[in-house]
């Protein structure tokens, strides 16, 4: 690679890790390109939480503001039993990881972060319809494949195509994701929905702006408002030992929805009654792997390490993933392998504590009673925006 010009970066997937990937590149001053195999930029599926960790990657690529503007920050935190909705626990939310870590803990609708993601990033480095059919290193860098018989060559590539990635494919050889033995349902509905009273006597008061659980022998039921709160997102967990399909794109019915939770509270079913569209998601991760890194290719968010989402922190591992990626590549100039042996020295310890403490935080609510959910100090102080910390780690077997 010739130094007089920047280095020339290809990203496979515009999904969250991608777009993250490509604001902190371009922010880096290199010469990014973006290719996403959907005809149309649009992140699909429901909700998600962002936590304090995510945050200060946003606020690092100066897009705290437009993040926090498309994202909702709950009241409370209310759990509640699944055959009554009596109470289980309550604790505040809103202000609380502010202070205690200098960012907050937010829900947002996938669709609404991937747009502000796009905030400032030239249209011209989006490349849509580009399905990549393989990738090799060569002399020079790498060079990726498409569909439709194009090519292009760049000094690195980087592989953000999620859980089933072709780039990981490709540089490591098939191998199934492992079923966690759990799905869910994802679907949203209107806030108003959301009961104000409920348990045994409606003694039990929930508030519109509050991140709302019910915990039972059989799954567990997360609900949280998004955007403007005008909407509630429902991710209807259910232990399953029957293979479901890994994808939040496949339809299910109302029907089946409620067939799955018969015997909950009145108060759940009611909101339950009420979904339109729905779709359902096999739950699955990967064995953490060591190496990510083939010559001048690499992998990133779930194409690298993908997690069940016990702790909530699959989109904010990948959000993690691209600021130091890039923090990599600015402290090592051209040396391209000096700069991804650091990326994943840094991110591979982090990233399969989450994997594993994830399934530990499975383990504990699928018991029941439910254990204590797993402290997720370790999670939200961490600031990926800096160099290594010592001692921020889950300690995971």
């Amino acid at each position: 690679m010739a130094s007089s010009r920047p280095l020339r970066i290809v990203i496979i997937g515009a999904g969250i890790g991608g777009l993250t990937a490509a604001q902190a590149l371009h922010r880096a001053g290199f010469e990014v390109s973006l290719h996403e195999r959907a005809a149309e930029l649009g992140e699909v599926g429901a909700g998600l939480q962002l936590g304090p960790n995510a945050f200060k990657v946003f606020r690092a690529l100066d897009l705290f503001d437009v993040v926090r503007a498309a994202s909702f920050e709950p009241t409370t935190r209310v759990t509640l039993n699944w055959n009554d909705a009596s109470e289980r626990n309550r604790v505040p939310l809103r202000g609380v990881d502010m202070a205690r870590y200098g960012a907050p803990f937010m829900t947002a609708h996938r669709a609404d972060l991937h747009r502000a993601l796009r905030t400032g990033l030239p249209e011209s480095i989006i490349h849509l319809g580009a399905t990549c059919t393989g990738v090799a290193n060569t002399a020079q860098g790498a060079v990726v494949h498409f569909s439709d018989g194009s090519s292009v060559e760049a000094d690195l590539v980087i592989g953000a195509d999620g859980l089933r990635s072709i780039i990981r494919e490709t540089l490591f050889g098939a191998d199934a994701p492992r079923f966690t033995n759990s799905m869910c349902w994802r679907c949203i509905v209107p806030i108003e929905l959301l009961p104000r009273r409920m348990g045994p006597g409606k003694t039990v008061a929930v508030d519109q702006t509050d991140h709302v659980s019910f915990y039972g022998p059989e799954g567990q039921v997360i609900c949280y408002p998004l955007g403007d709160g005008s909407t509630l997102n429902i991710f209807a967990g259910h232990y399953s030992n029957d293979w479901v399909e890994e994808s939040w794109t496949l339809p299910s019915s109302p029907e089946e929805l409620l067939q799955a939770y018969a015997g909950w509270a009145d108060e759940l079913l009611g909101m339950l009654r009420h979904v339109q569209h729905c779709f359902k998601w096999g739950i699955c991760d990967r064995e953490p792997r060591s190496v990510w890194t083939k010559g001048n290719i690499t992998l990133l968010g779930d194409a690298a390490h993908p997690t069940m989402p016990n702790l909530a922190q699959g989109a904010n591992m990948a959000v993690e993933d691209g600021i130091v990626l890039a923090r990599a590549l600015r402290q090592h100039g051209a040396d391209v392998s000096a700069a991804l042996a650091q990326y994943v020295a840094e991110r591979q310890p982090r990233t399969r504590d989450i994997t594993l403490k994830s399934r530990e935080n499975f383990e504990r609510t699928r018991q029941w009673p439910p254990a204590p959910p797993i402290d997720r100090s370790w999670i939200y102080a961490f600031d990926a925006s800096q160099p290594m910390q010592a001692g921020l780690t889950g300690t995971a077997a």
